[in-house]
């Protein structure tokens, strides 16, 4: 099923995500809509918030990535109950958009290596390193579990830039071709 994606100024956004166990209600069923809403949004990544709930799960098929990013050719991921427990001090700039912010794309500085506990969709424990674009893809998606979105890392200047924006999409002046929820 096809969920409406939260935009910027709605507070579900804005919480801090909680931990879940395998037992919590219909999972597997939430997985496979996270998927189907990403998927009919265009997007790579959606984090549970994204979808109105404040718990600690991300979904990412950044496959389409792989012409240009070859290390995305099988990054194909459920995240839940992330944790990210080691990070470089080494970031790169790199361009970002979210399904959550429809309109608005900036440059986000991001760590460039990371690791990343988390359990898979089976409830299996995995521990990953991730170099380079997989570790931007899941941070932008892990800053969601935390109530952050990528404009809050853009510099004060740049935030007056989007400023606007930003009020037309609280406001629900903004066109998209998937649905939303303000």
């Amino acid at each position: 099923m096809i969920l409406p994606i939260y935009l910027y100024g709605n507070p579900v956004l804005r919480k801090k995500s909680k931990d879940i166990d395998k037992d919590y209600p219909n999972l597997n069923e939430l997985i496979d809509d996270m998927f189907e809403t990403m998927y009919k949004a265009d997007g790579i990544g959606l984090a549970a918030p994204q979808i109105g709930k404040n718990i600690n799960l991300i979904t990412i098929d950044a496959r389409v990535l792989a012409k240009d990013e070859p290390e995305m050719a099988d990054f194909l991921r459920v995240f839940i109950n992330p944790n990210i427990t080691f990070n470089t001090e080494d970031t790169i700039a790199i361009e970002e958009g979210c399904l959550s912010l429809p309109g608005i794309n900036e440059n986000v500085n991001r760590i460039e290596d990371l690791t990343i506990e988390y359990y898979d969709r089976d409830f299996n424990k995995v521990s990953e390193n991730l170099i380079g674009y997989p570790a931007i893809v899941v941070q932008h998606e892990y800053d969601h579990l935390n109530g952050i979105m990528f404009v809050d890392k853009i510099s004060t200047i740049r935030k007056r830039f989007v400023k606007n924006k930003l009020n037309n999409i609280t406001k629900g002046k903004v066109a998209t071709s998937y649905k939303v929820k303000l």
